[in-house]
């Protein structure tokens, strides 16, 4: 019982602090999800459109939903791989 529990405690990995690297992590790999998701949606400026539409090459809200939220897992992946190998 003790084994197993201490097992499950060592096995946990310990997370990064924010910091301004972290966060340049996260922008650039949603930058790169958003240019992704440009190019590969079929339909990217259907549904509701956004106020400024040019910033985020025309695509509506679903689509910006969509590739930002990949961009999010991408990143939290990313950070993770890093700080787990110990470049970050």
């Amino acid at each position: 019982m003790y084994s197993t529990l201490l097992l499950a405690a060592s096995a946990v990995p310990t997370t990064i602090q924010w910091s301004p690297k972290v966060a340049m992590i996260m922008i650039v790999c949603n930058i790169f999800a958003i240019a992704v998701g440009k190019f590969t949606i079929a339909k990217p400026s259907e549904g509701p459109g956004l106020p400024s539409p040019q910033m985020f090459g025309g695509m509506g809200l679903g689509a910006l939903l969509g590739t930002t939220s990949f961009g999010h897992i991408l990143g939290a992946g990313v950070i993770l791989g890093l700080a787990n190998t110990g470049a970050l």
